[in-house]
């Protein structure tokens, strides 16, 4: 067998065997097969798809690469929540925690930046000294003594999606249905999650730009779960807009915070506390969702919830004292208020528009290699459908270079839309 045999297949539009996409994701995730190779065969997928079960085999091919965990001598169910990438969406952060002081244990495996959407390891890692390289052991025994973990991929688990993932931020193939549903299923399947939610996002500011695209995604992912024997449950969310108000490493870990403190942007609580239901009812913990919802806040009051995300930054080798006092994390050099230059209704803030601008002040990476400055990125003071005077303050820059901070102010200028005429909010989620 050939890898050029398998590029020119897909490239012409046949379906591989599952001998050919075994061959191909091992020989890549061994090095025999070369980033060029993959990155042309990856192109050959975006442009002309797979069907379910080349989707299915991919997946359960990279999930094969390397460990598959069994947690089933731990833990009696493993809940995992997975969002399709957004702009502002630091949901992880706050969800996890919440669902584990509710008591259902929390395995996660996540990802960095992909394109213009963040990524929770980037964030996780502007707290010091945080591991997000645990072994396979470091899993079990972590997953078992507090019941969360929050890692990025181990060399043990999924090794070839990690190959691929970042290969796709650079190729311009992370938009692919295919290779997006193994990427996210692979990694549950490899981390021992028995139950799964997914957030997929819809709009400007997402992978999915359409309903149509985000229920195909949708549906793929919950045909894969099925097959290897997970409960899963997908929740479409809007992604038009920024989640929240932060986008940035360090302000979205303190948007965090926040809800883990009872506060935080409105459309952001009510994004985590949804998540938060569903994964408790799909877990077996809550017997519907309005009994979940009250169990989430209960925790969030008490503390506990906070106490939790506090536990698993300690257990995995953080400075807790940078969530204990956020203001010691990085700060900005540079920090700039804009006032709107109109009044009017907000009629659009383009998310996408928005995660370029915050990538392009080194919140996000533009090739592989590219560091991060957890420090910088934007606080968009607004949502779609409010009313503004001009002179209203209208985002905060953090940048620390000023020709970046130039750049910034007319990128996220030109993604903020005015209206004379009155606008709805945008929903939440469509389904």
């Amino acid at each position: 067998m050939r890898t050029i045999d398998i590029i020119i297949n897909k490239r012409d539009k046949h379906e591989l065997s599952p001998e050919e996409i075994e061959f191909f994701v091992q020989g890549y995730t061994r090095g025999e097969i070369t980033d060029y190779q993959a990155s042309a065969w990856a192109m050959a997928v975006l442009l002309n798809g797979m069907t379910a079960r080349e989707t299915t085999d991919l997946t359960l091919s990279m999930a094969r690469s390397g460990e598959i965990l069994d947690l089933s001598d731990i833990v009696d169910v493993v809940v995992d929540k997975h969002s399709t990438g957004g702009v502002g969406d630091k949901t992880t952060l706050a969800i996890l925690p919440i669902v584990a002081a509710c008591g259902l244990p929390c395995g996660k495996m996540s990802g960095r930046g992909l394109g213009f959407s963040g990524g929770t390891i980037d964030k996780l890692e502007s707290i010091p000294g945080y591991k997000v390289n645990l072994s396979t052991e470091q899993f079990r025994s972590q997953l078992k003594e507090i019941g969360i973990v929050l890692t990025g991929q181990s060399l043990d688990l999924a090794p070839a999606d990690g190959k691929f993932y970042a290969l796709r931020d650079v190729t311009g193939t992370v938009q692919s249905i295919p290779l997006i549903a193994s990427s996210i299923m692979s990694k549950k399947i490899a981390g021992g999650a028995t139950a799964i939610v997914l957030d997929v996002k819809v709009g400007l500011g997402a992978f999915m730009k359409s309903l149509d695209q985000a229920r195909e995604l949708a549906d793929t992912m919950v045909a894969i779960g099925e097959l290897a024997g997970r409960k899963v449950k997908t929740m479409l969310s809007d992604m038009n807009q920024p989640l929240g108000f932060a986008v940035g490493n360090v302000l979205e870990m303190k948007e965090a915070l926040d809800v883990l403190h009872g506060a935080g942007p409105a459309d952001f609580r009510e994004h985590c506390f949804a998540a938060c239901e569903q994964m408790l009812v799909l877990g077996g913990r809550a017997p519907d969702l309005l009994t979940a919802r009250k169990l989430a806040l209960s925790v969030v009051a008490d503390g506990s919830a906070y106490e939790k995300f506090r536990s698993l930054v300690i257990a995995q080798g953080g400075d807790v004292t940078y969530i204990d006092q956020p203001e010691k994390m990085a700060r900005a050099s540079l920090v700039e208020t804009v006032l709107a230059s109109q009044s009017g209704y907000l009629s659009e803030i383009h998310a996408r528009l928005v995660g370029e601008a915050a990538v392009e002040l080194g919140a996000g990476r533009v090739k592989k290699t590219d560091g991060i400055d957890h420090a910088v990125g934007f606080e968009i003071l607004h949502k779609v459908g409010e009313y503004l005077k001009a002179g209203d303050p209208l985002f905060i820059i953090h940048a620390n270079h000023p020709g970046k901070l130039d750049q910034a102010r007319q990128a996220v200028l030109g993604a903020h839309v005015f209206s004379q005429n009155p606008v709805e909010p945008l929903p939440l989620f469509y389904a």
